[in-house]
């Protein structure tokens, strides 16, 4: 399962009723009093407060997708409020009661917004592994609805959510075609396009706002933003510049993270000397074993060997692989050793949101002098 898991997430990263106005019940109109969106890092979506409406675009839904706007609306107003509804792609009341997710990626942000016990159904429960959530999918009161390209429908329409956070990397998903046409809107999230570690937090500002919680969304994104500026100028006070090498093969080639892409971020904010830094790719590069052999063989660390969590299995994956330095010094290190009960990846879904855990791991790796005391969250060495 944990494979399987690794496997989907890898290649995707390849490439994230109503009450009635009681003042009056004729329809008004929308006043404009715009508020500018307060987002800082992220690139795929906006927030902006128009009178009593909240309009979320979605920018980045997927690389190179249109743009989707959502109209968000008090429950209380919406009879009083009139919208043109070819204006958006989605007008929803809030706060919103009973969500579908369909990314791990989405199951943080609802914690810590203390809005988990909303979320109704999930495709695929075994990747979820926050002990919170897992307690809701024995109970039931999470179902498992299939898998993201294939959800089960009916199911999803049985259970009447308010909304669907959509996960998808392009705009192929009969599936979502269907709920849509149900009267069921599909919100789609883009947190895994975003290309630096605040960039992806900051998308819980995108969630806060269906829950009326706006306030404590900011406030969230606030303290990991500050402990991440502090881990930052924690390791501009090491002494060298490790090298390093990242990723490993799939299929025979051969995926280093791009000098523009999360990780690279990382591990400039590291203080890390990165050898594909002087690339411009914000995804994955596609190597041959020997132009990696070639160019990183001497490397001190080398970080995520694709699905690889111990030597053992590194050396019979492929033979050339204990020819590395960082192998042979034992300096290999991965994110995916640590899983949930059932096998999800603990990585993919907490670590997006906890970019400054992230960054005191790779600081603690690399200077381990910096962070004497500090114990290592996410990125474990190979045993």
């Amino acid at each position: 399962m944990a494979k399987k898991q690794w496997s989907v997430l890898f290649l995707s990263l390849i490439l994230v009723v109503l009450m009635g106005c009681k003042q009056s019940k004729k329809k008004q109109p929308v006043q404009n009093q715009d508020k500018s969106s307060n987002i800082t890092y992220a690139t795929g979506f906006t927030v902006e407060h128009q009178g009593d409406i909240t309009v979320i675009e979605v920018t980045g839904a997927w690389p190179g997708s249109d743009s989707f706007k959502y109209a968000l609306v008090p429950k209380e107003k919406l009879p009083a409020i009139s919208l043109p509804r070819d204006a958006y792609d989605a007008i929803i009341g809030t706060p919103v009661e009973k969500v579908v997710l369909t990314s791990t990626t989405h199951i943080q942000p609802l914690l810590q917004l203390d809005e988990l016990n909303t979320v109704v159904g999930f495709p695929n429960t075994d990747y979820i592994s926050t002990p919170e959530a897992r307690k809701l999918v024995k109970s039931g009161q999470i179902q498992n609805l299939g898998m993201n390209d294939r959800l089960n429908t009916e199911m999803v329409l049985a259970l009447n959510p308010e909304l669907i956070v959509g996960f998808s990397i392009n705009n192929e998903n009969k599936a979502y075609d269907i709920i849509k046409k149900a009267g069921t809107p599909v919100v789609y999230n883009g947190d895994w396009v975003e290309h630096t570690p605040l960039g992806k937090a900051e998308w819980i500002k995108f969630f806060a706002p269906f829950f009326e919680k706006e306030a404590l969304g900011d406030s969230i994104f606030a303290s990991v933003e500050s402990s991440y500026q502090k881990a930052k100028e924690i390791a501009q006070n090491a002494l060298s510049q490790p090298t390093v090498l990242t990723g490993g093969l799939y299929k025979d080639v051969w995926y280093v993270a791009g000098g523009k892409s999360w990780m690279a971020q990382f591990l400039e904010d590291a203080n890390a000397d990165y050898l594909w830094t002087d690339n411009t790719e914000t995804g994955s590069i596609g190597l041959s074993l020997e132009s990696v052999l070639e160019k990183a063989q001497d490397a001190e660390f080398w970080f995520n060997p694709s699905a690889e969590t111990t030597y053992t299995g590194l050396a019979e994956a492929n033979p050339h692989h204990q020819q590395f330095d960082a192998f042979k010094n034992k300096k290999v290190y991965s994110n995916a050793i640590d899983k949930g009960e059932t096998g999800g990846l603990i990585f993919y879904e907490l670590a997006p949101h906890r970019p400054d855990l992230v960054l005191r791991d790779l600081i603690k790796i690399l200077h381990p002098e910096l962070l004497p005391e500090y114990e290592l969250q996410f990125i474990k060495p190979l045993p």
